[in-house]
């Protein structure tokens, strides 16, 4: 036997050993790439508070930027120092195993925030100044969580609250609200 019949053989044989395992590495790599999407395809009831409060706190930070309320939103800060930083640890679950998934979305939520305020331009700080107020009468996260649903505070975070039911079930209950676009009125 000569060296190109043996390299033939051997690359026959690795060929072959690929193919075996193929299915696998497809079925691997499906799941790698659908988990993500099945995880995030609904919230729990904690997850969705902790991801409007972090709108809404990302909110007040640009108002204090600018609109020079920076002595509100540290107010704000100092109030609900617990709250906030349990809402953080929560969005930090949320994404345990993708730190730039975290990251992207609080950029991405800095980013829509900032755009809001520029869309609205002279009538941003007018618009966002009361809500200051609103925010310090609250007495915990989830009433936090419910005026930034209330102020429709941008979320770039969309998914709906897991229900026991189907994700599409789920989906047609929650407050889903665009994470582009300028706010709109309060609800009522």
């Amino acid at each position: 036997m000569d060296a190109a019949d043996a390299a033939g053989r051997a690359n026959q044989g690795r060929s072959s050993q690929v193919m075996k395992l193929r299915p696998l590495l497809l079925a691997g790599l499906a799941a790698g790439l659908a988990g993500p999407a099945i995880a995030q395809s609904c919230l729990s009831t904690a997850e969705r508070t902790a991801f409007e409060v972090r709108a809404l706190q990302s909110q007040l930070m640009v108002a204090a930027l600018a609109c020079q309320r920076d002595n509100d939103y540290n107010a704000f800060v100092r109030r609900f120092q617990g709250e906030l930083a349990s809402s953080y640890r929560t969005i930090e679950g949320h994404f345990r195993r993708n730190a730039r998934e975290r990251d992207a979305f609080i950029t991405t939520l800095a980013n829509v925030q900032s755009q809001d305020g520029i869309r609205q331009g002279s009538q941003f700080c007018g618009t966002v100044a009361p809500i200051f107020q609103l925010a310090l009468a609250q007495p915990n996260a989830q009433a936090l969580a419910e005026l930034s649903m209330e102020r429709n505070v941008l979320n770039p975070q969309t998914a709906p609250v897991c229900t026991g039911a189907t994700p599409a079930a789920a989906s047609a209950r929650s407050p889903a609200r665009a994470s582009s676009g300028s706010r709109s009125a309060p609800r009522r």
